[in-house]
């Protein structure tokens, strides 16, 4: 890549992650798109290119260019969580559950992989693997029983004795 492409590359990116920081997707998404070409050939480009599309809630659009940056090598838990929340929000949550699993393959310590993974898998129906990765995710972080009571995600489980369990003994 020439000096001015880099250089250009860089002050875009700046631009796109100060307009997602500051709520401003929109206008994330119009400084990435300028780039062009450039933003397709740079993971960390692609993974804001994807975080500007899921802000948007245009979840389809937003799964090729996160998928494309895990490939090219851009391998840290906000590229999966983008990426399994845009599954699950695509209907396709067997995919979700993979990028989880994937990413605890690298990551195994990592307590929002665990929490997302269950949330998935109690959608999925797998009560069992989805208690198993909260209690994980709890015995990370005891910090994330407090999103338990508000998580939809756990709905299908909730009235199970275990879940019940599980969610009021770290309380």
């Amino acid at each position: 890549m020439r000096t001015r492409d880099r250089i250009r590359l860089k002050r875009f990116l700046r631009h796109a992650e100060g307009y997602l920081d500051l709520g401003l997707p929109q206008q994330a998404l119009d400084a990435l798109l300028r780039l062009g070409d450039l933003a397709k050939s740079d993971p960390q480009a692609l993974y804001l290119l994807g975080e500007a599309y899921r802000a948007l809630e245009r979840y389809p659009e937003a799964v090729p260019p996160l998928e494309t940056a895990v490939q090219a090598g851009l391998r840290e838990v906000p590229v999966w969580l983008a990426l399994g929340w845009c599954y699950k929000r695509t209907a396709r949550l067997d995919r979700a559950v993979q990028t989880m699993e994937q990413a605890l393959i690298l990551e195994p310590h990592a307590a929002l992989l665990h929490y997302n993974l269950a949330c998935y898998l109690s959608l999925a129906g797998k009560k069992d693997r989805a208690l198993e990765h909260l209690s994980r995710a709890l015995e990370l972080d005891a910090q994330y029983r407090h999103l338990v009571d508000s998580e939809s995600d756990f709905d299908p489980i909730r009235s199970d004795p275990e879940f019940q369990a599980l969610t009021k003994a770290v309380a």
